[in-house]
């Protein structure tokens, strides 16, 4: 399948939004994890009710980051080879 520029600019701008989006979704949920940023801001608002259900959460939601950035330095990487 031959490409024109404009497919490839698209499509390597698309890996490189995937890739950031997993990323920072990776750190942002691995900070709340694993760091106590999450209890004192629900704690500071009024909140600390909800911190029962956050491990059911955010770490699904750090594996499903982490799974995402995998996925597109896979692609990445199977795409050069090409």
């Amino acid at each position: 399948m031959v490409l024109g520029s404009s497919a490839v600019y698209m499509m390597i701008m698309k890996n490189q939004r995937l890739l950031g989006t997993g990323i920072i979704g990776t750190i942002v949920s691995a900070l709340c994890c694993f760091t106590p940023i999450l209890v004192i801001l629900l704690g500071g608002l009024g909140l600390s009710a909800w911190l029962a259900w956050l491990d059911y959460v955010l770490l699904p939601a750090m594996a499903g980051f982490m799974g995402l950035t995998i996925f597109v330095l896979l692609r990445r990487s199977k795409h050069r080879e090409k």
